[in-house]
């Protein structure tokens, strides 16, 4: 069950910074979540129902594509409320993701030999709510039997042994499990050719965080802890990496995009491209996407200084270690610049969460 949350209601004139924003920004990335909402189209990872009024507001943005500066404001401002969002426990948390961009073999050959594999034929995903009937609490896959039974699926490690139905080859290990930690890749083979992996579904066990583990055991401290930091740890050592990696049991699959556009994100959760420091991956068992939030918080967002970062971001991932009504993934670009400033976010964030005008609180 997610945890518990309070919202108590603002006005747009208390949010600081909330006049100095990009809300043309803001809504050139809500449009693209709206294409999917107007159009009922499928999330390749459904969350809560978007509410009418949010499609509504949806059909109506995608009639004002020239929306610009003030006009963008009043958008929101006349057809959303917002809302703060308060942790019964704790409080708003942000991490940061990417797409990584590695190089990549269609086979497996000396220097790349760690399979990504597709999804299994076998792989039943469950979606948000209650686990079926004899499944633990939180487990949102199964294997079906050829007797159409179900049964918890296996973890990384029987997965990794199997290896079955591998759809690219990386370098290593470390390589394919970062990947599975962002959800997508965009890979370059031998001959110049480049694909976009794009997520397939998941194991379904719980998700761990490896970070954790290190920075709890003291292995790395937690104000060292960064994307390069990681990899040098899982390298240094490839049979205790291994183990680590493998103490995390969620596994995701990939499908390999080949007829893609480069000047997009990757399609993430919602079913729409993703945008640099404007779409965050949120807790789909609480929220609907499209929903539209207030970030505010001090990070290291442009360079290694924290400087505040206040925008307005729109829901359109999700992921599994992502559990919360105040915890959101901030979607950084693609590369290794944009890995290295997504890897040095862990930081507390206040969360306003704007709902439509004339839904629920």
């Amino acid at each position: 069950m997610p945890a518990p949350h309070r919202l108590e209601p603002l006005a747009f004139h208390s949010l600081a910074g909330w006049t100095e924003d990009d809300h043309q920004a803001a809504l050139g990335a809500f449009r693209r979540t709206g294409e999917t909402l107007a159009a009922a189209k499928d999330s390749p990872r459904p969350a809560q129902p978007p509410p009418p009024e949010l499609i509504s507001i949806a059909r109506a943005a995608l009639d004002q594509a020239s929306a610009a500066g003030r006009d963008a404001r009043r958008f929101f401002e006349t057809r959303f409320r917002p809302f703060r969002v308060t942790p019964t426990a704790g409080g708003g948390f942000l991490t940061g993701y990417y797409q990584p961009c590695v190089p990549a073999s269609p086979v497996e050959t000396e220097q790349f030999r760690w399979p990504i594999l597709k999804r299994p034929a076998d792989l039943v995903s469950f979606a948000p709510g209650p686990a079926p009937a004899g499944f633990p609490e939180g487990v949102t896959g199964a294997r079906r039997l050829s007797d159409g039974s179900l049964v918890p699926y296996p973890d990384r490690a029987a997965i990794e042994a199997e290896r079955r139905d591998a759809i690219a080859w990386v370098r290593d290990a470390a390589e394919a499990f970062l990947i599975q930690v962002q959800g997508s890749a965009e890979l370059e083979f031998p001959d110049g050719r480049r694909a976009r992996l794009a997520y397939d579904g998941r194991n379904g066990l719980p998700y761990t965080s490896i970070g954790k583990i290190l920075i709890e055991t003291g292995e790395i401290a937690e104000s060292d802890m960064a994307l390069r930091s990681l990899k040098a740890w899982l390298r240094r050592d490839c049979a205790r990496g291994l183990a680590l990696m493998r103490r995390n049991r969620s596994f995701v699959f990939f499908r390999l995009v080949e007829d893609y556009d480069p000047s997009l994100g990757p399609v993430a959760g919602a079913g729409a491209p993703l945008t640099p420091l404007r779409s965050i991956a949120v807790d789909r068992a609480i929220w609907a996407y499209g929903l539209p939030f207030w970030i505010d918080a001090e990070l290291p967002w442009a360079d290694e200084t924290p400087r505040p970062f206040r925008r307005l971001m729109i829901a359109q991932d999700t992921g599994s270690a992502i559990v919360g009504a105040a915890r959101a993934d901030l979607y950084f670009g693609a590369g290794e610049a944009a890995g290295e400033r997504a890897g040095a976010i862990r930081h507390r964030g206040s969360f306003v969460v704007l709902l439509p005008q004339g839904g629920s609180a």
